[in-house]
């Protein structure tokens, strides 16, 4: 039986990469996805992958407030309501903090926090109307050790962490179970901008299992996370990095 049937979730930074495996596996168990993304070819082109025709495509800058309000009322009204939140969007830059431009900066936390924001604002009362759900943001183990050049990336995975255990309290009371998904090194086309090929190398040298995590894998902890088998784990982080965070840097 297929864990999701009649369900309506939402996956921002649904294009490519992990959002992509995300919204694929909550389809694949019968969720009607939508999927809000900047890139118009790639969030049409991934929607149309989807089966049964679950996949929706919002062309949605998530630091826009009133888009993402827009696009998440049109799907849950169009569903006839929504059960599932994730807030996946991100945006990759690594640099020394001495050196990151600040338009860059302002655009990783408008993308990063404020998106996250806007997409709870506008997802709480379909959740609180349909009696309740569950978000899922997405941190990273970057918050557990210092990864070089990336301090403005684990300080908004950072704040990701503190908002889950936040929200989780206040919205716990309307049903509504809040947790975060906290990925180890994942090969994706965001993650490959920022590290080059000797970077893979030493951190798959790095994981106790010799390995590093799928995509394919997140989607898979999500899907456990958004599902009835989960119904008694609010305001954790859960990790998806084969060991490498007990490993540490």
């Amino acid at each position: 039986m297929s864990k999701l049937a009649g369900k309506s979730c939402v996956v921002t930074g649904a294009g490519g990469g992990i959002g992509y495996a995300i919204a694929a596996r909550f389809a694949e168990e019968g969720a009607h996805v939508a999927m809000l993304d900047i890139k118009e070819d790639m969030v049409k082109e991934a929607a149309a992958k989807l089966p049964g025709g679950r996949g929706h495509a919002y062309v949605t800058d998530v630091s826009d407030r009133k888009a993402v309000k827009q696009a998440i009322d049109d799907f849950a009204e169009k569903q006839g309501g929504l059960d599932v939140l994730v807030n996946n969007a991100v945006m990759f830059y690594y640099a020394p903090l001495t050196d990151m431009p600040e338009d860059i900066v302002d655009r990783m936390l408008d993308v990063g926090i404020k998106g996250t924001f806007w997409a709870l604002q506008a997802a709480t009362p379909h959740l609180i109307r349909r009696g309740g759900g569950s978000v899922i943001n997405l941190s990273s183990v970057a918050v557990s050790f210092a990864v070089k050049h990336a301090a403005v990336y684990s300080s908004i995975k950072g704040a990701l962490d503190a908002l889950t255990r936040q929200q989780a309290v206040e919205l716990g009371a309307h049903g509504i179970r809040v947790n975060a998904l906290a990925p180890g090194p994942v090969s994706t086309p965001g993650a490959n901008s920022v590290i080059d090929p000797e970077g893979w190398k030493n951190r798959q040298a790095r994981t106790p299992l010799r390995r590093l995590a799928t995509a394919e894998e997140i989607g898979a902890a999500a899907l456990f996370l958004v599902s009835d088998e989960a119904a008694s784990i609010a305001g954790v982080t859960l990790k998806i990095d084969a060991g490498i965070t007990v490993a540490g840097p």
